[in-house]
């Protein structure tokens, strides 16, 4: 028993292929991650319909929608939810909520029915010590290629930080453009991280680099343009 519940709940991982499956939408039958081939495609869970918090990240979403896209990124939302409880909530939502100054909200990213638990459980979504019959507030970031580029799970009581998963969008896409990697708090304009040296050689060219600022040969950072970054990610 104790291997069948491990493999139920098992949680795929960064660098992998995300897990592929078809299913019903609020935007009609999906095929994942096939169909997004090209884009990058933020997947997030939520526990239930009708609830606060997840009304507040619907709408959150729902209005940053053009900028993910903007960013050649997609959302699709997931709960175990049936698909009348999803078209019924989101009408709610459209028609009847206004937060934070947004109003008159319509959610046209692809909601999924997972009645079935099986998106939930091939994603590890359902987290047992949270909840059994409830997904928790899970983000998978994949790739154009469909792999798996980061993670990031919040409990069923916490909404998500939605500029975080913005920024994380830029970044990957940064690092993926400019062969560097993104420091502690980054955001587009902020310098950024040159690979550590390979070799002595190339350690010592570094630290004799104008165009770089290193304060030992193993952190190195160099500047990069928010007009450059953005001009390269960021459809116009």
């Amino acid at each position: 028993m104790e291997t069948n519940t491990a493999q139920a709940y098992a949680m795929p991982r960064i660098g992998e292929k995300a897990p592929a499956f078809k299913a019903i939408t609020t935007q009609g039958e999906i095929n994942f991650p096939e169909q997004f081939s090209g884009s990058w495609v933020i997947l997030f869970s939520h526990p239930a319909d009708f609830t606060p918090v997840c009304t507040s990240e619907f709408m959150t979403f729902a209005s940053m929608e053009p900028q993910f896209n903007k960013a050649n990124c997609k959302l699709v939302g997931v709960s175990i939810d049936g698909l009348y409880s999803h078209i019924a909530w989101l009408r709610a939502i459209k028609e009847k909520i206004e937060y934070k100054g947004m109003k008159n909200i319509e959610v046209k990213f692809p909601l999924i029915e997972d009645i079935t638990m099986e998106v939930a459980r091939k994603y590890g979504m359902i987290q047992p010590g949270e909840s059994s019959t409830k997904a928790v507030r899970a983000v998978f970031v994949i790739d154009p290629k469909g792999v798996i580029r980061t993670i990031i799970y919040y409990p069923l009581s916490t909404g998500r930080n939605f500029d975080e998963l913005y920024r994380v969008i830029i970044a990957l896409q940064t690092a993926d453009a400019f062969s560097v990697a993104t420091p502690a708090d980054w955001r587009p304009g902020d310098d950024v991280i040159v690979p550590t040296a390979g070799s002595c050689g190339v350690a010592k060219e570094r630290m004799e680099n104008k165009d770089m600022q290193c304060c030992d040969w193993f952190f190195c950072t160099k500047k990069l343009a928010k007009d450059k970054v953005l001009d390269a990610i960021l459809k116009k």
